[in-house]
């Protein structure tokens, strides 16, 4: 009994370890993975872009007003349109 829970465990193992080289493989060293790669980067930059004022410089992004169109502004300019 023992040995057939265990065989089933290791298949399991093999299995799982099967899919996780095989998932390394195509993200690693395939165009699928540097596509993969080439979009984390752009996203990670575009959200840098978006919490920084060109006049004020960069912001945080629990500072930033959202306004109702859906864009950001920083808190100062935010301050500057409404006073104006």
């Amino acid at each position: 009994m023992v040995g057939i829970i265990l065989e089933g465990v290791l298949f399991v193992a093999l299995l799982a370890t099967v899919g996780a080289l095989l998932f390394f493989g195509l993200v690693r060293w395939t165009p699928l993975g540097l596509r993969l790669r080439q979009d984390a980067n752009r996203r990670r930059l575009e959200q840098a872009l978006e919490l920084e004022c060109p006049i004020h410089g960069p912001q945080r992004a629990e500072e930033m007003v959202r306004l109702p169109s859906g864009s950001r502004i920083c808190p100062a300019c935010f301050k500057e349109a409404l006073h104006e």
